[in-house]
């Protein structure tokens, strides 16, 4: 793996990744899976990269979750064997998933109607085998899935059982909407729904004679709570091995614990309009603003210097495609301070988002001003 790429030297704009906060974030996950007793099955929709896949499977089981079929191949292809495909399945996507089945992969398939479940049967396949199926259970956040209560869940487990080639395999369910829970009390009772809404779809289950050997939930704000898993198998967090300034905003995390940053160059001084031009614009930071859900200050971005330390007052105000205006909250901004091609460091209000178009990472190991490059994958 080379290591003399230097700072100085990497095109702009590049997401840099310090390894230390990385390694240190993955920890803490994996001690709270084994504190609660449960398996951890990273959600890597987040870095879609094998080198931190390395680290944040590293003493675990090994199976982790994926949202797209490039990732799923790309995974597969690293090693990866025991694949969560966590998004409703359609028949066109199926081809890709048996291919890899009958390569040895063990994927799990999303559904959450019996709709879905019918239209996988009526599609023509030579797969000889069975695909294991999640149902999705809605614990409160409406994106998808069925309530834990709902006489449908237990058509859809129905459906599964009639269908030749696949199999029921348990329950998944996400709390999406803890993304806006600013208060421990709040997080706590989004997770406590979160896992009852699981569990309880799984003793359904069961009491009507259905096998529900996994029991999923997953996201990093309620993972990183206190409640116990008493009949959860496993969690599947992602944003977690990056962090990021909403769940920092949240108080999931410290600002110090964000391992993910944009390197952008200073490409024009706006004396007229007060703000730096960089070339990080909406393409390079995304234009999610979530962090802005919860403080004032933050804009598209907090801009660091580039050895990480936060520049009081500086944020990126506005983002055109490959433009970024940055201004700073506390007066007049010091042109001469930031001559043009300087550069500088953004923190992503959405690290998943900000990190998705790169197909890599520069990283920062802590041994010195040399860095690695570790390869991802993009696209669906």
């Amino acid at each position: 793996m080379r290591t003399d790429y230097l700072i100085s030297d990497i095109p702009t704009p590049a997401v840099l990744l310090d390894k230390q906060r990385l390694a240190a974030n993955c920890q803490r996950m994996s001690d709270r899976a084994a504190r609660a007793g449960v398996q951890l099955r990273p959600h890597l929709k987040t870095a879609k990269s094998a080198q931190v896949a390395a680290l944040a499977t590293a003493g675990q089981f090994g199976g982790i979750t994926v949202s797209t079929l490039a990732e799923m191949r790309y995974f597969f292809d690293a090693g990866y064997r025991d694949l969560t495909y966590a998004v409703g399945i359609v028949p066109p996507k199926m081809a890709a998933i048996e291919e890899l089945m009958e390569q040895g992969a063990r994927i799990r398939i999303v559904l959450d109607s019996v709709a879905a479940v019918e239209s996988l049967a009526a599609r023509p396949t030579r797969y000889r085998g069975e695909v294991p199926v999640l149902i999705e259970i809605d614990c409160g956040g409406h994106r998808a899935g069925v309530s834990a209560q709902s006489e449908e869940l237990l058509a859809i487990a129905q459906c599964i059982a009639a269908t030749s080639g696949l199999t029921l395999d348990g329950v998944l369910t996400h709390a999406g909407h803890s993304y806006h829970a600013n208060s421990t009390a709040a997080r706590t009772e989004i997770a406590e729904a979160e896992r009852d809404a699981a569990v309880l779809a799984a003793q359904r289950l069961r009491a009507a004679g259905h096998a529900c050997r996994t029991v999923s939930i997953g996201s990093t704000p309620t993972a990183l709570t206190d409640i116990p898993l008493d009949g959860v198998t496993e969690i599947r967090p992602g944003v977690y091995v990056f962090f990021d300034l909403s769940q920092a905003a949240l108080g999931v995390c410290e600002l110090e614990d964000i391992a993910a940053s944009v390197l952008a160059t200073v490409i024009g001084h706006q004396h007229e309009s007060g703000h730096l031009l960089i070339d990080a614009g909406a393409l390079a930071l995304s234009k999610d603003v979530s962090a802005s859900e919860f403080r004032s200050d933050v804009g598209y971005g907090l801009v660091c210097d580039l050895d990480g330390k936060l520049i009081p007052g500086l944020h990126v105000a506005d983002a055109h495609q490959e433009h970024g205006f940055v201004k700073s909250t506390e007066g007049a901004l010091a042109f001469e301070r930031f001559p043009i091609g300087s550069r500088l460091r953004v923190l992503p209000n959405h690290a998943c988002m900000t990190v998705a178009p790169y197909d890599a990472y520069y990283v920062l190991t802590g041994d010195g001003p040399s860095l690695q490059r570790w390869d991802k994958t993009s696209g669906w």
